[in-house]
């Protein structure tokens, strides 16, 4: 009789899911599952509402990620009104989101990531987390993680008013400029995030490259996932996190097609299913055809490696350097390899911290000339995207004449990844479990490896098409014995 092993609750995320790995008599795995438990439903919570009030809600989707929601929203309210925002805004919005992606990359490498690859994936749980890591690279590494997400964190607060769920971007453009001693600031602790980045990849190297079993380990085939790749792109098909045109390559590295926002109904949809409130986006030219891998397949990836794929380099000179490095040991484009999406979050990493300098060092960035005029302009319907560090997000608003809004639609990063983290979960299962091997808890966390590389955010990306997935709500006493029970149709 076959078995069923559960990984409840999924480690080192942002959320709450569960996988579940069913196997024959034999003990191969015939499937396994990435579920999604929780319903949260921030479509609806900004219905009815000014469409000038959504950046301020959106920006409280997420602890992790709020810089993205928040600017992501304010440039799809840009484009309800119809309006383009100032030079001087645009740079400052950026120039924040580039501290906002140094601070993301840092956390998730180190605190979520570093522990598989320091401490080893099999290696004792108790000591495989943060305080391992410091504990073996030592004190004054771990202080200056600490210092550099501490500095990235200043900047979104000198910019956005707070650290986290910052609130500075209007229709139109930005609430305030920075001032000078305010942009010397921000330059030094610039300079100080691009050593950062350099010093963390030459610790990859040193810790991850040089290490054969860890390459064994991120070039095998239960780490390899052939999908289509998408990815922001500049007018030159460079790298872009906040501006640009949504890029996606297939299988063999061929582009496929490049869409503006405003056209990206006509190229992804979302599938659902009834064992979770996650929904599943594909390519709407293609077809739904299922969780499946190949050139024929709808399914796309949209993460760090994926954006890599999906350029034709990037736009800074360091980070240039390092993205040849990448696919040249790689063997050329596209990457396949799931685990290899950690390295190229770090030539990221060092693209945002030379991006931030080359902003801050802008004449412009301290311009008072931050919004556009609003008079006369009528609300409509408008679409904003941008590259959140988990991937391309869409915020889609429709309002009524009065800007009320009426329809909203997120596509978060991490639901674009929910086909190809499903996929790579039963491949890593597939490939670790087998007959006569031994499951247990170190070749588990090998499996959620898998799904860590693409540094989940379950929580603003959970918003399933109404009517698929029932909602339960038990009435309890205070003893915990249920009164009633509840069930939407």
């Amino acid at each position: 009789m076959g078995k069923r092993y559960t990984i409840d609750p999924i480690t080192r995320l942002e959320g709450h899911g569960r996988i579940d790995i069913f196997t024959d008599d034999d003990n191969n795995v015939t499937n396994a599952y990435l579920q999604i438990p929780q319903l949260r439903g921030f479509e609806k919570f900004c219905q009815g509402r000014p469409v000038e009030e959504v950046p301020r809600i959106v920006t409280r989707l997420c602890g992790v990620c709020p810089e993205a929601h928040h600017l992501c929203s304010a440039k799809a309210v840009d484009a309800v009104y119809g309006v383009e925002p100032p030079s001087a805004a645009k740079k400052l919005r950026e120039l924040m989101y580039m501290a906002h992606f140094v601070h993301s990359h840092i956390a998730h490498f180190y605190a979520l990531a570093a522990a598989d690859f320091v401490m080893g994936p099999t290696s004792n749980p108790a000591e495989r987390n943060i305080l391992g890591v410091v504990g073996k690279v030592g004190l004054k590494i771990g202080g200056e993680v600490i210092k550099q997400r501490s500095n990235a964190q200043k900047v979104q607060e000198i910019i956005g008013g707070k650290a986290t769920h910052p609130v500075c971007a209007l229709p139109g453009g930005m609430s305030r400029p920075i001032t000078e001693d305010e942009r010397e600031l921000i330059e030094t602790m610039g300079i100080q995030a691009e050593e950062f980045a350099i010093f963390t990849l030459d610790l990859f190297q040193d810790v991850v490259l040089k290490n054969a079993a860890y390459v064994d380990v991120i070039k095998s085939p239960a780490y390899q996932l052939n999908v289509h790749n998408m990815g922001l792109v500049d007018a030159n098909n460079k790298v872009n996190f906040y501006d640009g045109k949504v890029r996606v390559v297939d299988t063999n590295g061929k582009e496929m097609f490049k869409y503006s926002p405003k056209e990206y109904l006509d190229f992804v949809a979302e599938h659902t299913e009834s064992f979770s409130y996650l929904k599943f986006p594909f390519l709407k030219k293609i077809g739904w055809k299922g969780l499946e891998e190949g050139q024929d397949s709808s399914v796309y990836w949209a993460t760090p490696l994926s954006r890599l794929n999906a350029a034709d380099g990037m736009a800074t000179r360091r980070a240039q350097g390092h993205y040849e490095i990448f696919f040249k040991a790689l063997g050329g484009k596209p990457v396949k390899a799931t685990l290899a999406t950690h390295w190229a979050r770090l030539i990221e990493q060092l693209y945002a911290a030379e991006r931030w300098l080359e902003l801050v060092r802008d004449p412009e960035i301290t311009s008072t000339e931050l919004r556009a005029d609003l008079t006369g302009k009528i609300p409509h319907e408008g679409v904003g995207i941008l590259e959140a560090p988990r991937g391309t997000l869409t915020h889609h608003y429709v309002t009524d004449e009065n800007g009320m809004v009426q329809k909203v639609n997120l596509i978060v990063g991490t639901t674009n990844n929910y086909a190809p983290i499903s996929i790579s979960i039963k491949k890593a299962a597939q490939g670790l479990i087998k007959k006569g091997a031994k499951v247990n808890e170190g070749v588990l966390n090998m499996v959620e490896m898998a799904f860590r590389a693409y540094d989940p955010c379950f929580s603003c990306a959970t918003h399933s098409i109404p009517g698929r997935v029932p909602l339960i709500i038990n009435l309890r006493d205070r003893e915990g014995n249920i009164l009633d029970t509840y069930k939407s149709l």
